[in-house]
């Protein structure tokens, strides 16, 4: 809905153009933290080393609040959205290997000069032949409009905190939808808030390009990409923002904002109902080379080497029809369906439980909003306890959170839950 006190679509683009293109010439001289990447994240040995290799003047204007380099890269076909100066590129330009490309796509052109400047250093620093890097200048959400984007064509699609700065958002995830091969996915990260941006701070043209006027109440981003096609969003992780800046803080108070990574999958089967239960497991073989011991499909989702592991037909899915498949054993098939998946972890959005399935049976959606009402995905853990009262997972976590959990010894004696009464299935901390 446009007012007359909401910036258009075009007079958006314009503001963050030139934010962008001609205000900022560093990450130093942005206003806020919202568009900034914590010094303090943990980056894989293999991801550290190639950022060292990069340029400097691409490393100088680099602006985004998360790492959106998902494992498993080999050879593959990636488009970056905007890409900017090109760091995130130029580090998939040499994760992807020489059989691999990288496509990036940004609407300011001083940016792209940058990046194309810097293609033949980065060509020579990898060892290259040929470049597998190529920049094209264009709107996020008129992707359509530029040929060299095919159809079905790319295996991934990142983007780093740029979805924000666009007005209509919606455009820009059917695009993605329809670039993606089947199977492909939408690796991502992004300023989310814990409500709806007030039209009234839609109107400041600092706060659009320091990717906060634009920040997407998480439970609408869920809307719309099931509606664009991505029956099951997936968070990855989440972490929240410290703007920096009082001032900003004050005018945008109380909202909270947080930097999160989705992962998005192109895979028509998927059920559009939640988690259902197939009778299906798997087990990882450890045979990603970033991941010997593990594998992070999500938040809910960490698959030990060796271990068998039950999962919903969703997380089988995700996991056999894409390029993970063939690092995994599968046990089962989808041809009996025995109802909801009941432990269901996937994190599909920033409130924990947000739907029944997720909540199954060892948990409950208090009519208090007691229990399951917190934003730590523990609290739908199948160890928790089903709420009969508030007392249960309405404090900071005496009874619901911190695993591991163990069986409280029956009579109930007040050590669970503050007192109050957990049901049938009583537990406490140990």
């Amino acid at each position: 809905r446009q007012t007359k006190e909401t910036m258009d679509s075009e007079t958006t683009r314009k503001v963050v153009q030139d934010y962008y293109g001609k205000e900022l010439h560093s990450t130093s001289e942005l206003k806020t933290q919202a568009c900034c990447t914590s010094e303090n994240m943990k980056l894989p040995p293999k991801i550290k080393s190639v950022l060292s290799q990069l340029s400097d003047e691409v490393v100088e204007k680099y602006y985004g609040c998360g790492l959106t380099i998902p494992n498993e890269l080999e050879g593959a076909h990636v488009l970056d959205l905007g890409c900017g100066a090109g760091r995130d590129c130029f580090l998939l330009s040499a994760l992807v290997g020489p059989k691999g490309r990288v496509v990036g796509v940004d609407m300011t052109p001083e940016q792209l000069d940058v990046a194309n400047r810097n293609i033949e250093y980065h060509r020579k620093k990898f060892g290259y032949l040929k470049s597998n890097v190529e920049y094209h200048q264009g709107l996020l959400e008129k992707l359509d409009e530029i040929p060299a984007l095919k159809e079905n064509s790319f295996d991934v699609i990142v983007s780093n905190c740029v979805i924000n700065l666009v007005k209509d958002k919606q455009a820009v995830l059917n695009h993605v939808f329809r670039l993606l091969k089947p199977g492909g996915e939408f690796y991502f990260s992004d300023v989310y808030a814990d409500r709806r941006v007030p039209e009234k701070l839609q109107t400041d043209p600092i706060l659009w390009g320091e990717c906060i006027s634009g920040a997407l109440y998480t439970r609408d981003f869920i809307a719309l990409a099931k509606k664009a096609g991505f029956a099951d969003p997936r968070l990855v992780s989440t972490a929240p923002i410290n703007l920096g800046n009082p001032k900003i803080e004050s005018l945008v108070a109380p909202i909270n904002f947080t930097s999160s990574v989705y992962r998005l999958f192109k895979i028509p089967e998927l059920d559009t109902t939640g988690c259902e239960d197939y009778g299906q497991s798997v087990t990882y073989r450890g045979t990603i080379e970033t991941d010997p011991n593990s594998f992070k499909l999500d938040s809910g989702h960490v698959f030990e080497t060796g271990k068998q592991a039950k999962v919903c037909r969703n997380t089988n899915l995700m996991l056999q029809a894409t390029r993970f498949g063939k690092h995994f054993e599968f046990f089962g098939d989808d041809s009996v369906h025995l109802g909801p998946y009941a432990e269901c972890g996937t994190g599909g959005s920033d409130d924990c439980c947000s739907s029944d399935a997720c909540c199954g049976p060892t948990t409950s959606k208090a009519a208090a909003e007691s229990c399951c009402s917190t934003t730590d995905s523990s609290c739908c853990a199948p160890a928790t306890s089903k709420a009969t009262d508030e007392s249960c997972c309405s404090t900071s976590g005496s009874c619901c959170l911190n695993e591991p959990l163990t069986p409280l010894p029956e009579p109930d004696d007040g050590t669970c839950c503050g007192g109050g009464s957990c049901g049938p299935q009583k537990t406490q901390k140990v």
